[in-house]
């Protein structure tokens, strides 16, 4: 038998947790002590909730004043009503809590059934039943209670690395379930962001949401888990990170992104993105490719169905890391516009491709043409004069200017390398006019520095 032991403060929420259960006809309540129980099986949360009031002192150290504990047989244990009541009295008799208010609720949602109790942890007087040693008292207590009734010996499951992840399983233990998603996710993923530790998560069906605000005065920053359906909508009550285990908690998780930060190395994703972009036509294609790299990618959007969130995860490196974080042609913006045809591929260059290099010819052909234009901006040969010392002539005719205006304009794009399928510079269907506007704004700018200022 499995006992877990959870030590907090917000009395009302265990209550409400088990209630809604019962609520649900998921389960029901077996017992209570000093709390008022009419029989029934149901439980009214306000009362209970009031009748564990009476039994509060009103003047505690202690921030932490109750106990959720949850016993679980093994499943292939089944044990009627009396004997879980009869089990959980003794547990908690046996734990030191005998005499503090508690509840006892049987939980049926799952084939496994299983028994809670939220009890009290300060006594009247002020003081608190130590949880000192809690884990290795309650192993013991659990062992000797398997012997007394005939129980199989079972143990908490533990983490391995080889331990596939699985998505939520809703007809299953929920709770179980998203912690373990969690420690495993965290385990073995890197990530910086809320964002990016959502994005895996997602893959699970499981969300995380932060909390801030005050309580009694005092701040508060947590994190809170859903366990979603395949479309995203919620399909339990949320859990505290405490409720998890500290491996949840906010603490936690922001101390990875800070450690992640050290050890990412976006160069294997990146080149993987790119080379499945390179060969990709759109979307699903893109996609596709991607998969079959072991790459998923998360995409977010916006109610009029454009993108704003990409992320990539990479499961070869086990790293999560937002499109921009790869660079902007790997972005939200960048990937929307070329999914609705609004670019050309948003890819500088192909992997595996170099950028073309000029033979001998064109360069002696570029060098000859290059010389020829500094001559007519008015660069004279060795020992000769100005045109304006020499009678105002030059070598240049005076339309020269207008006619090298007119040949820029015509071949402004002319020296700009392109490849097949990224013609991003060329006019056509990938024409930017604020990027032409652009060029030949820096086209001006040289050619007034190489005629210099005018006086």
């Amino acid at each position: 038998m499995v006992a877990k032991i959870s030590i907090g403060s917000s009395l009302y929420g265990a209550l409400v947790y088990n209630g809604e259960k019962i609520n649900k006809e998921k389960g029901r309540v077996l017992d209570t002590n000093k709390i008022f129980n009419d029989g029934s099986g149901t439980i009214d949360i306000h009362r209970a909730f009031e009748d564990f009031k009476r039994w509060m002192p009103a003047n505690t150290k202690a921030e932490r004043t109750m106990m959720h504990i949850s016993l679980n047989p093994h499943p292939d244990d089944r044990l009627t009503d009396v004997e879980y009541t009869q089990l959980a009295h003794e547990y908690m008799e046996k734990m030191g809590l005998g005499d503090m208010p508690y509840l006892i609720f049987k939980h049926e949602d799952i084939d496994r059934h299983h028994i809670h109790i939220v009890a009290l942890r300060v006594r009247q007087d002020g003081t608190v039943v130590s949880d000192r040693n809690n884990f290795y008292r309650s192993k013991e207590i659990t062992r000797e209670l398997e012997k007394k009734y005939g129980l199989k010996p079972a143990e908490r499951q533990k983490i391995t690395p080889d331990m596939p992840i699985l998505k939520i399983d809703p007809d299953g233990d929920i709770k179980r379930q998203v912690a373990n998603t969690v420690k495993m996710v965290g385990m073995r993923y890197k990530f910086q962001t809320l964002g990016e530790y959502n994005a895996i998560l997602g893959l699970y069906n499981v969300r995380c949401e932060a909390t801030d605000g005050k309580l009694n005065g005092r701040e508060y920053h947590g994190l809170v888990y859903f366990a979603t359906d395949d479309n995203g909508n919620t399909i339990a009550s949320p859990f505290k990170a405490s409720r998890l285990g500290k491996f949840a908690s906010r603490t936690a998780i922001e101390g990875r992104f800070e450690r992640a930060k050290d050890k990412i190395d976006i160069n294997p994703t990146k080149r993987m993105v790119q080379d499945a972009m390179a060969h990709s036509s759109g979307k699903d294609d893109f996609i596709s490719s991607l998969k079959g790299k072991n790459i998923d990618l998360v995409l977010r959007y916006t109610d009029d169905g454009r993108i704003y969130g990409a992320t990539y995860i990479d499961h070869n490196t086990r790293t999560v890391l937002n499109g921009s974080r790869l660079g902007k042609e790997f972005s939200a913006n960048a990937l929307d516009r070329w999914f609705n045809n609004l670019d050309d591929r948003p890819l500088p260059l192909q992997p595996g491709v170099s950028q073309p290099q000029p033979n001998q010819n064109t360069q002696s052909s570029s060098s000859q043409h290059s010389g020829s234009q500094q001559h007519g901006q008015g660069t004279q040969p060795s020992g000769g004069g100005s045109g304006q010392q020499s009678g105002g002539n030059t070598s240049t005719p005076p339309n020269h200017s207008q006619s090298q205006s007119s040949q820029q304009g015509s071949n402004i794009f002319d020296d700009v390398p392109t490849l097949p399928g990224l013609d991003l510079f060329q006019v056509g269907p990938g024409f930017n006019a604020e990027e032409e506007a652009f060029y030949r704004a820096m086209q001006r700018r040289k050619k007034k520095k190489r005629r210099g200022p005018k006086l």
